[in-house]
């Protein structure tokens, strides 16, 4: 009953969080992300019985079927959902909290061949936008956001947005650092404001050489 109670509450989470989901026949056939929870759910089972070639062979399956790759180790929560997918990759000792939020192109991976804890730690109500990379035992704490293409390798602290390569805090606890809006396809890029700031400096400094030459000149003619 616990499972099928999961299967249900894995549909809802589709029909919540996603609007084009319109009947329950287009969630059960045409969202890969709710077929590789389902499929992990079940490798994840047989892992923790230390059946690790049925759990290999069924995350493989997923994998293929699927294009999203979650390792049958991996811990993860309830209400977790995978929108579109394609290219999503989950490691070994990732754990993955409630109600948290991936876009397609994530990966959670390791930064070597070290043994033990490897993998990021995602806790409850993170949202993960598209192409984002979190590398390492690090942790993204709750109800934090990740930028599109962020590249992230440090500790993230909880009500936090990080965007940028390497990834950098934007906003923490509800106080903005640069300006932002919270849709994952337009938050800030750091290193560009830098950059934009810097050229208006560039230019307020041409334009105040270009006014004392030109009062220099007059100095001349006058003389």
């Amino acid at each position: 009953m616990s499972f099928l109670r999961t299967l249900k509450e894995d549909i809802k989470t589709v029909k919540d969080r996603d609007p084009a989901a319109k009947t329950l026949l287009e969630i059960l056939l045409f969202y890969p992300g709710l077929h590789a929870i389902w499929f992990h759910r079940i490798a994840h089972w047989f892992y923790k019985k230390r059946l690790f070639t049925i759990a290999r062979l069924i995350s493989h399956t997923s994998r293929f079927l699927t294009g999203i790759e979650i390792h049958p180790g991996a811990k993860i929560g309830k209400r977790f959902f995978i929108d579109h997918g394609m290219g999503v990759v989950i490691g070994e000792t990732a754990e993955i909290g409630n109600d948290v939020l991936i876009y397609q192109g994530v990966t959670l991976g390791g930064t070597g061949k070290e043994k033990g804890k490897r993998h990021p730690t995602i806790e409850d109500g993170v949202v993960i936008s598209a192409d984002a990379t979190i590398l390492g035992p690090v942790k993204i704490g709750k109800n934090s956001r990740v930028g599109a293409g962020a590249v992230v390798i440090n500790d993230v602290p909880p009500n936090s947005t990080v965007v940028g390569v390497p990834g950098k805090v934007v906003k923490k606890d509800g106080v903005r650092i640069h300006p932002l809006d919270l849709h994952h396809e337009r938050l800030p890029d750091p290193i560009a404001e830098a950059l934009d700031k810097i050229f208006q400096r560039l230019d307020r400094i041409e334009n105040e050489v270009k006014q004392l030459s030109e009062a220099l000149k007059g100095k001349e003619n006058e003389e």
